[in-house]
């Protein structure tokens, strides 16, 4: 069971956090974001993204050009930075658990009519989202939120394993897709419409990382062990 997540319509640290986080990716990196006014403003958003580096959440949080509450692993919150993510309104989950409390948190969110980051991918790896897991489609289907996918590129050092940074001044991009609502899958059964749902955000999310490899021609890293979360 993740930690309690507190009130996130108070997330004093949100702003000033993204605009120093911009600032880092534009002076350490070479960070972008492309298309980012395919995020819709206003209204409840889950944004997607593939995961193959530890810097990934940190970098579509600060080159989003809205604030997301990330679902984030509940060990980060036992951290130095637990306190920090409460205030930027990150919510913390278990990974490795149904949480309910996290999903009901990130719910909440999405009603409010704020925005939600998720990595379906569930953990680190090579980036191509071979599998997800069920949360993203879950909310989607509870709420009616639109869903943006992003493709996360140039997070991961030169090694190849999951923990490591890129080097200084390296290309990052965040690269967003056009944002699509799930389609109603009727007469199926609770279970199999939550199945297909996740099938089709997932395709949908490999898709758009496959088509902004070719945008950028920035390629994806080799699955590596590393970190899992």
């Amino acid at each position: 069971m993740s930690e309690p997540t507190g009130d996130l319509t108070q997330a004093p640290l949100a702003s000033p956090g993204r605009r120093l986080g911009w600032f880092l990716m534009h002076v350490l990196y070479e960070g972008r974001a492309l298309h980012g006014n395919r995020i819709p403003r206003t209204g409840p958003v889950i944004v997607i993204s593939n995961h193959s580096a530890f810097l990934d959440g940190p970098v579509v949080f600060c080159l989003a050009p809205r604030t997301l509450h990330f679902l984030v692993k509940s060990a980060y919150f036992s951290s130095a930075w637990g306190a920090v993510l409460r205030k930027m309104g990150q919510i913390p989950i278990d990974q490795h658990s149904a949480d309910r409390r996290a999903l009901m948190a990130a719910k909440a969110t999405l009603e409010r009519g704020d925005a939600v980051g998720i990595f379906p991918e569930g953990h680190r790896g090579g980036g191509t989202v071979e599998a997800a897991e069920q949360g993203a489609a879950w909310l989607a289907l509870q709420t009616g939120a639109l869903i943006v996918p992003a493709a996360t590129l140039g997070t991961r050092g030169t090694s190849g394993d999951t923990d490591t940074w890129p080097r200084p001044r390296g290309r990052i991009r965040v690269v967003f897709g056009e944002p699509f609502a799930i389609r109603p899958f009727e007469p199926v059964s609770g279970r199999e419409r939550l199945r297909l749902a996740t099938e089709q955000l997932r395709s949908r999310l490999a898709a758009h990382v496959q088509a902004s490899v070719g945008e950028t021609g920035m390629g994806l890293p080799a699955a590596r062990p590393g970190g899992d979360d």
